[in-house]
């Protein structure tokens, strides 16, 4: 059992200070009333009112918006099929070759990955834009739901998919109705995961995007070497609310499942006894 001395808490006191005090104070000066974004002026909500007359940065926030879902459903679907794959067939020609495909972007620095895709679309001639964008975030996020997934199916009972299939149910109805559901958390986490990572995206979108395309962290960087401005501390401030609630739910969602599970458990136990 871990014994908090001193020396604990202060550590953990100044961990937990250095990765969110930095962002607690973008909250607080997003509602301050001065221009000038170091020296506190009052408290404010004019610079949200004004956010919403920025038409570059709503523009921007709506290209973000539905690059993010785009690619985190798409990546949630190939990441699910893949970690399936991965862990269901672990004897085929080329699993090897395809195990090291699936996880590259994970160790492959987001440079090298941008430059890559840029020269694919250039030679394919793929105009740059929204849909090289989704494709570029649905190749970076895909192997993450895969990690996700795969560690929910390493610990999956596969006896209950067994006892479906002989009772008669084919293999497909047997995933979408036993299968898919247990892991469901899994699955949810992942393309939650997908989809902040591809709201956080700068290196590749700068690589893929093309004219009228442009994220919005693309457009706070441009900004923000000009100078950081009240309006950017707010939208940073809903992109960190957003964020933050899409957390919350998931896991209440993980939580609420992980407990019927245990009740189902226990009122399967009760009956065979």
């Amino acid at each position: 059992m871990l014994k908090w001395t001193r020396f604990n808490i202060v550590s953990v006191t100044l961990g937990f200070a250095f990765l969110y005090l930095p962002i607690v104070l973008l909250v607080i000066f997003s509602f301050n009333e001065s221009k000038l974004v170091t020296v506190w002026g009052g408290f404010s909500t004019k610079w949200y009112v004004s956010l919403m007359s920025n038409q570059a940065l709503l523009d921007a926030a709506w290209v973000t918006l539905r690059v993010g879902l785009l690619s985190a459903t798409f990546a949630t679907i190939l990441g699910t099929m893949a970690a399936l794959t991965l862990v269901r067939y672990t004897r085929f020609r080329g699993r090897m070759l395809f195990s090291g495909m699936v996880y590259a972007p994970l160790v492959m620095p987001e440079v090298i990955t941008g430059l890559s895709l840029l020269l694919l679309f250039v030679a394919i001639g793929l105009d740059r834009g929204f849909w090289t964008i989704t494709l570029a975030h649905t190749t970076l996020t895909m192997c993450f739901v895969a990690v996700v997934v795969q560690s929910r199916l390493l610990s999956f009972d596969h006896s209950i998919e067994e006892a479906a299939q002989d009772l008669g149910a084919p293999p497909v109805r047997t995933f979408f109705e036993i299968t898919l559901p247990i892991i469901a958390p899994a699955v949810l986490s992942g393309w939650i995961l997908a989809f902040t990572l591809s709201l956080d995206d700068l290196v590749i979108a700068s690589f893929t995007s093309g004219p009228g395309a442009t994220t919005l962290p693309m457009r706070i960087y441009s900004q923000v070497r000009l100078g950081v401005t009240p309006e950017i501390n707010a939208v940073c401030t809903i992109l960190i609310g957003v964020v933050a609630f899409g957390v919350i739910c998931a896991s209440i969602i993980t939580k609420r499942r992980e407990t019927q599970r245990q009740r189902d458990e226990r009122a399967a136990a009760a009956a065979g006894a």
